[in-house]
């Protein structure tokens, strides 16, 4: 839910306007808005809505305004009653306004010109006309809303001041023209309207602009332009080269890096046949766009019966005319009709887009409207080809249309997707059945021309028989072609037998049709690989491993593989990637009736408890080896059947998780459906350290949130004390630090409650890290040194080792080095003693920063050497990466540049092959660096040794 005060007041719940009607009821709105998450009292509300003149009965008036917002709004405890008046209670950006300052501020900070822009044109896009322009009459709100179109000019001249940088110069002319118009004496404006006036060639336009500012000013005011603009009159007179654009940065060109042009297209049907309307509807849209220079992205609607072929189709063209989408192709299957209920949320979706374009996990913003607007605006100028699978409808949909002209999308869905046609102009595509001679086409392409010509009274009844589905004679024509030298006619015949016993079950649609097809096929298989098929059906998707299939049905691997493997040669799965299998929605559909139809509840419950049960033992393996001293939890015995493994290292598991990750989510979900909440709340909680380290915080969010509700279930008080700790650093890791603590608080008042001193510990530490985070050092510090006592009263040596170095942390942030090292080095022996070397790496590098800040550079150098040994020992590529950074600093320091450039040019390989943000402030370090890089010596990375950097 957010309150939206850039324009007229009202409120989004779900991504729904809430309107609301009444001067005083939006103003009492705006007003607790504005103050979001602080108490304001009922004196000052009655004073800013009625001021001088309020009535005796305000306060019972104002009661009766909450009341009538807390029912138009519709979220429980959204505005609460707190002595002396009312607080907004909403999680994370309660306005529109933080969002838009949040992103100014991102855009006005960064080193990345494009990403600037695109946070500005983010945050300018958040404005819907004037600031709260229905209640701006109101004295302290008409402030308000000044203040906030100030902000708003602040965001434009900063966005076209990046623009420049980019050289957008001939674009920014005639807007920056009609700002000047709108602002008539803004010097500012003025001044980026005569560079880009000179930029594109407009020198006497420049200098009249000039003039007219200069006759405004001294009529209107009495005064002449600032030296600043005079200046630049001078420099435009004589044409001085300082004006003309700065030349592309030289990028230092180390390490593979991250595609720039994502290709994500999935390989193409093998067999396509027919369709030929179809592909030439989709050239015909295709060809428009490139004659006439669409106004607006060109949408096309795929819609048609399960199936009938939409993505065959849509895949088949999209690879046709790859090429001409030279800035990329992205594709998504929204997984619409899953009939395991995983919908992909829009959001998942449209951060699958960002990381695909090159966004860094830690810079994609935390709702979806700023998501959908950062993704839509690095889009801006390129041409891509944008592919929606297996859509909804269009409210999934809307989120990842691109904006950009140049740009093409197209939308499968079963759906005819009315508001996408009626609203975005999308262009509607029906597909029907294939007519009877494309199926005949398909047939010979899959069966080969002579078998086909050599039957055709048969091929005629198997194409009626599949309806003329390409799915149905997909699954049919994989069985006749496994049996070469077998008569067709003995084909249509066991299909006729199928539709007679399922005559009950037909309804004239064709969709319905297809199940005489599944039957048939499913009758065929033999007893274990029909029922492995129909267990899959449980599988909560989007894909399955053999090792999971094993578990699922409760037999060994080596048998999975058979049996997964014969049912992709009959189309009944499709083996995606080695090793792993996914349905068409619609057989799973099928398979999901027939395990309710054929399978005891008991069977299905124990099936589902196996697969969960091989999730949590792998992933609990997992997590241990990516935190090998993080607090144990109870797990009950894998029951027989179930594939359990175990990583043979963090980096295989780091592998694992990444590879089942969306698997994972779904699982987590599953089993809180299914009442397995001991399995909910475990397995989210053995997702967290790798969640964490891949950034993926927002699904952090989610299975944390899910692993809460399931802990309440439980009563497991415990257990909810883990999961509000691990909620908390999630939210701190979005920003939203007020949420952060709240959950910590939990945490450390039932931990408090069930008498458990190291629960405690853990949320304190949190709680001192989330300070620290926020640049709250000494409140930090109060909490990281209540956690290490806690941690010493009961024991635990590894994580008082930890916490020694949490504590060093803080002091030496707060200029306290000598502290800082005292704290350190108790932890190093510390955790030298229980074998932590991660916890040792990291305070390797707080020794570092230490010894950097005391202006001892090179013992910090060997202090850093130390730490880049440690964190490439237990492969953490990131930390490795910042640890360099820093050791460049103190080299710099020191005065060893050779050594310092080296440092930095190995960090910038590392980030350039993470995609991580913090390269371009590796890239400015370099850039500023007084020799040229390549004198530096090679940076391949087989010169990437600690050793290499200079030792005391």
């Amino acid at each position: 839910m957010q309150v939206r005060l850039l324009g007229p007041v009202d409120a989004m719940v779900d991504d729904t306007p809430r309107t609301v009607s009444g001067l005083r009821r939006k103003a009492v709105l705006a007003v607790l808005a504005l103050h979001s998450g602080e108490i304001v009292s009922t004196d000052r509300l009655v004073d800013v809505i009625w001021g001088d003149r309020a009535p005796a009965t305000a306060p019972n008036t104002l009661q009766s305004h909450v009341s009538y917002l807390r029912r138009t709004i519709g979220v429980r405890n959204v505005i609460v009653a707190r002595p002396p008046g009312y607080e907004l209670n909403v999680p994370g950006e309660a306005t529109d306004v933080e969002a838009a300052e949040r992103l100014i501020r991102a855009g006005t900070r960064t080193a990345d010109q494009a990403y600037g822009r695109s946070c500005l044109r983010t945050a300018l896009g958040l404005w819907r006309g004037r600031s709260l322009v229905d209640v701006a009459g109101l004295s302290w709100l008409h402030e308000q809303a000044e203040r906030l179109e100030h902000v708003r000019l602040v965001a434009v001249r900063a966005l076209a001041d990046v623009r420049l940088a980019l050289g957008e110069h001939t674009q920014l002319v005639p807007e920056l023209d009609q700002l000047s118009r709108e602002h008539p004496l803004d010097e500012h404006i003025y001044q980026q309207l005569m560079l880009a006036l000179y930029r594109t060639g407009r020198q006497s336009d420049a200098l009249a602009t000039y003039r007219r500012l200069r006759s405004m000013l001294r009529e209107e005011l009495g005064i002449e332009p600032s030296p600043a603009l005079r200046e630049l009159e001078g420099a435009i007179l004589i044409q001085d080269p300082a004006l003309d654009p700065a030349p592309p940065p030289i990028e230092v060109a180390v390490g593979a890096g991250r595609p720039s042009i994502p290709a994500h297209l999935p390989p193409p049907v093998r067999a396509f046949a027919g369709r030929a309307a179809e592909l030439r509807r989709l050239d015909d849209l295709l060809a428009g766009t490139a004659e006439t220079g669409p106004a607006a992205v060109v949408i096309s609607a795929v819609s048609g019966t399960a199936g009938v072929g939409k993505t065959a189709l849509a895949l088949h063209w999209a690879h046709q005319v790859a090429d001409r989408f030279p800035d990329g192709q992205l594709y998504v299957n929204l997984r619409g009709f899953d009939a395991g209920g995983s919908v992909l949320d829009p959001a998942e979706a449209v951060r699958g887009f960002l990381a695909a374009l090159g966004v860094p996990v830690e810079r994609i913003p935390a709702d979806l409207p700023a998501q959908a607007g950062l993704y839509r605006s690095l889009l801006t100028g390129k041409r891509v080809l944008v592919l929606l699978d297996n859509a909804r409808d269009a409210e999934q949909v809307r989120p990842l249309l691109p904006g950009s002209a140049g740009c093409f999308a197209v939308v499968t869905s079963r759906n005819q997707l009315t508001p996408l046609v009626a609203i975005e102009g999308a262009h509607p595509l029906a597909l029907d059945v294939l007519p009877t001679a494309e199926a005949r086409d398909l047939l010979a392409c899959r069966l080969g021309a002579d078998r086909v010509a050599g039957e055709p009274d048969a091929v005629d009844q198997i194409i009626t028989s599949c309806a003329r589905l390409p799915l149905a004679l997909a699954i049919t024509t994989s069985r006749a072609a496994t049996r070469p030298g077998f008569p067709l006619a003995v084909l249509a015949e066991e299909l006729r037998d199928a539709a007679g016993a399922l005559d009950a079950f037909d309804g004239g649609d064709p969709a319905t049709n297809v199940r005489v097809v599944f039957s048939w096929s499913y009758r065929a298989l033999g007893q274990d690989a029909g029922r492995l098929f129909r267990l899959l059906g449980l599988h909560p998707g989007p894909d399955i491993a053999v090792p999971a299939a094993a578990s699922l049905a409760g037999i060994a691997p080596r048998q999975a593989r058979v049996l997964l493997a014969a049912l992709a040669r009959t189309h009944l799965l499709i083996e995606h990637a080695s090793g792993r299998y996914l349905f068409h929605d619609l057989l799973r559909a099928y398979a999901t009736e027939l395990t309710h139809d054929l399978d005891s509840e008991a069977d299905r419950r124990a099936a589902v408890r196996r697969l969960l049960d091989h999730y949590l033992h792998v992933a609990y393996a997992g997590a241990r080896l990516l935190q090998p001293f993080r607090e144990l939890i109870d797990l009950e015995p894998a029951l027989p059947g179930v594939t359990t493994m175990s990583p043979a290292d963090a980096e295989q598991a780091m592998a694992w998780f990444d590879i089942e990750h969306p698997v994972l989510l779904n699982a987590v979900a599953r089993a809180a459906e299914d009442g397995l909440h001991g399995h909910a709340w475990r397995l989210a909680w053995t997702l967290s350290d790798f969640l964490d380290r891949k950034g993926h915080w927002h699904d952090w969010v989610v299975t944390h949130e899910t692993a809460l509700a399931a802990a309440h279930r439980l009563a497991d008080l415990r257990a909810a004390a883990r999961v509000h700790c691990g909620l908390g650093r999630a939210r701190a890791q979005l920003g939203r630090f007020a949420d952060a603590h709240a959950h910590f608080r939990w945490a450390a008042s039932l931990s408090g409650q069930l008498d458990d001193p190291a629960g405690q510990a853990h949320a304190d530490r949190s709680i001192a890290w989330a300070y620290s985070q926020q640049g709250q050092h000494w409140k930090g510090l109060v909490h990281a040194l209540r956690a290490l006592d806690l941690f010493e009263s009961v024991g635990d040596r590894p994580m008082q080792a930890r916490a020694l170095n949490g504590v060093g942390w803080q002091y030496a942030q707060l200029r306290d080095h000598g502290q800082a090292l005292r704290y350190c080095q108790r932890a190093l022996g510390l955790l030298r003693e229980v074998g932590d070397r991660f916890g040792e790496a990291n305070t390797w590098d707080s020794l570092g920063y230490a010894h950097h800040h005391l202006g001892e550079y090179q013992e910090a150098t060997a202090c850093y050497r130390r730490a880049v040994e440690l964190f490439r020992d237990v492969g953490d590529r990131y930390y490795e990466a910042d640890t360099l950074s820093h050791a460049g600093d103190s080299q710099q320091a020191a005065g060893d540049l050779d050594a310092a450039g080296r440092s930095w040019l190995r960090a910038l390989g590392i980030l350039d092959a993470l995609g991580h943000s913090d390269a371009e402030r590796v890239r400015v370090k370099l850039r500023r660096f007084p020799r040229p890089p390549q004198l530096l010596g090679p940076a391949s990375p087989s010169h990437l040794d600690a050793g290499s950097l200079t030792a005391p």
